[in-house]
């Protein structure tokens, strides 16, 4: 969601995260973590749809990944922020790439993650509903990326799982604004700080209903998304939906899901995020992979910034490029694994081509 860099330019990162946090309640201290030196040699990889090597042991597998991730990122150029982590052979989630970690940045679309969470949670205590509708006006249409703007003509009552459908499966940036409708920003973040995020925040507007989509580090996107697989964060049935969302093959395919079948598709949950600010462009991308029997498996939340070609949202942009090689190695690692200690699974319908009729 492409802005002006004027309105980048002003907002300095440190005054955005310590204002951000406008909640009533006490944001709780950022969830602690291993950390884990990342690689820099420049040991070979196989190409995105090749082998990785042998994974009989959980030390081979995050070895692969690290070498990928310092290879890729040493291509790609700009300056990389990740959290990579993946089930051992213990059946515990072990760090495999902390690169910055704790670095608070801006999410872009990656962002529209936590806004979700945010309603969802605004449903499971019962003061919104799936099912409530709310009218699609002229005036709260946005550009970018979507689908409403396509429209060119307004006046549908939608659902609040119809925008929500939207705002993660195409990243519809009008679908921002509809959720800012159920739940104001300041709401947003005060729910994100009721439940531990420090750091992960919109940015007010002087409209309660409207704002930027703010800042986060890698770690909380993280934490996000393993309480999410593990219906921690909200309650199963919330949280089965959006995965649901995230895990649709009709999804965004250019980076981490580019070189897989569709089968290996419905496998990962993923988000991307792409922008620019005074020192280049941002292109990110956060998800999740399961096991064949729908265990959360490994995590991913690679956010790079400074990079150059600023108006490429295409699958040829470098730092996009080297989130499909990583998606590929990341997947060929888990591909096999069981994750038997699983207390949460999570499920989609096999793809099923349906023409018409």
């Amino acid at each position: 969601m492409p802005d002006q860099v004027s309105r980048r330019a002003a907002i300095g990162m440190g005054a955005a995260a310590a204002a951000l946090v406008a909640s009533g309640r006490p944001a709780a201290a950022a969830p602690a973590g291993p950390t884990t030196t990342v690689a820099v040699g420049r040991a070979p990889v196989s190409g995105p749809t090749g082998p990785v090597g042998p994974l009989g042991a959980t030390g081979t597998a995050q070895t692969t990944i690290r070498q990928a991730y310092a290879e890729q990122k040493a291509r790609a150029g700009g300056v990389w922020h990740s959290h990579i982590a993946m089930v051992n052979a213990a059946g515990a989630l072990e760090v495999v790439v902390a690169d910055d970690v704790d670095k608070v940045t801006h999410g872009y679309s990656v962002q529209k993650l936590a806004v979700a969470v945010a309603v969802m949670d605004k449903i499971d205590r019962g003061e919104l509903r799936l099912d409530q509708k709310l009218d699609l006006t002229a005036d709260i249409i946005l550009g970018g990326t979507g689908i409403y703007f396509l429209h060119t003509v307004w006046g549908d009552d939608i659902t609040v799982a119809n925008f929500l459908t939207a705002l993660l499966l195409v990243s519809d940036n009008t679908a921002v604004r509809m959720c800012g409708r159920v739940v104001p920003a300041l709401e947003i973040n005060e729910i994100l700080a009721s439940k531990g995020f420090t750091h992960t925040r919109v940015e007010p507007v002087a409209n309660p209903n409207r704002f930027f989509l703010g800042v986060t580090t890698p770690r909380e996107t993280h934490d996000l998304l393993w309480r999410l697989a593990n219906k921690t964060i909200l309650t199963p049935r919330s949280a089965d939906f959006l995965l649901g969302i995230l895990r649709w093959i009709n999804g965004y395919h250019d980076g981490v899901r580019r070189n897989m079948s569709s089968a290996e598709r419905s496998r990962v949950a993923t988000k991307y995020g792409a922008d620019y600010d005074e020192l280049g462009a941002a292109r990110h991308e956060a998800g999740i992979m399961f096991d064949a029997a729908g265990a959360p498996t490994l995590t991913y939340a690679m956010f790079a910034d400074s990079l150059r070609d600023l108006d490429n949202y295409g699958a040829t942009h470098p730092a996009v490029q080297a989130h499909a090689v990583l998606g590929r190695v990341m997947f060929n690692t888990i591909a096999s694994t069981t994750n038997r200690t699983a207390k949460a699974r999570h499920s989609v319908d096999q793809f099923r081509p349906v023409d018409g009729g």
